[in-house]
């Protein structure tokens, strides 16, 4: 097991034949588990790129819109609470800056959406998915961005991959882990509350100062049902 940072930290733990998860809880990674759970398939594609519009053409599906500019008519966006309210659809395109674009650009492994919601599902899924075999499972927090560009790295994030690793570890035994994938899993298992550390984390005051509370309160549920797994360019619920 395996955990680093960021779009970099991807493309470097990123093995063929591995399982590489993607962790972005406020907020991609927590809509994706909440669209597939309503039978949603769910592409990836990078935040502000003209190109996600092609897809959405290409594959029929609804192009989701910026949080601030969901209308009546358009009610599919970044915000989790918001795709919850909205019509579920068949398809939909929904790009972010962090998650989604890590998503998007990840070749040879076998990606899944994993948020503190459906981190306990997707850890007994991994467990099944590498019992008896070698095959690596890579960790990545998404992060959010400064406004240089640079890597800020994420609470919400760590304490999501952190789940997901300890999640991991309890379905299975003898899995070998580095010393960050490990520091992340004590991190989340040693934290009294980390629903009010999230809440409180700079994201989550963001987001709550911005009027999206909401969509904080979906990300700390820890309820979520779906593994979304990255299968012909759309997140979809894995097989068993």
């Amino acid at each position: 097991m395996r955990f680093d940072w960021g779009p970099t930290g991807a493309a470097r733990l990123s093995v063929r034949g591995g399982i590489l998860v993607v962790v972005d809880v406020l907020s991609f990674t927590t809509s994706v588990g909440v669209a597939v759970e309503r039978g949603t398939a769910v592409y990836p594609a990078a935040w502000g790129d003209a190109r996600a519009g092609e897809l959405a053409a290409r594959e029929d599906a609804v192009l989701a819109v910026g949080r601030s500019e969901v209308t009546d008519t358009r009610p599919w966006s970044l915000s989790p609470a918001s795709l919850r309210a909205a019509p579920a659809v068949p398809r939909l395109v929904l790009p972010s800056p962090n998650g989604s674009a890590i998503a998007a650009a990840a070749r040879g492994s076998t990606v899944v959406a994993a948020s503190l919601r459906n981190a306990r599902v997707v850890g007994a899924w991994l467990a099944a998915a590498v019992a008896g075999g070698t095959r690596p499972v890579c960790v990545i927090a998404a992060g959010e961005r400064w406004p240089d560009g640079s890597l800020r790295p994420a609470l919400e994030d760590l304490l999501g991959a952190g789940a997901v690793l300890s999640a991991l570890l309890a379905h299975a035994v003898g899995l070998v882990a580095s010393p960050e994938a490990d520091a992340a899993r004590v991190l989340y298992e040693a934290h009294p509350e980390p629903s009010d550390a999230v809440r409180a984390s700079a994201s989550g005051l963001e987001l709550v100062q911005a009027g999206f509370g909401a969509d904080v309160e979906v990300a700390v549920e820890e309820t979520g049902t779906a593994v979304p797994v990255l299968s012909d360019g759309a997140f979809r619920q894995a097989s068993d």
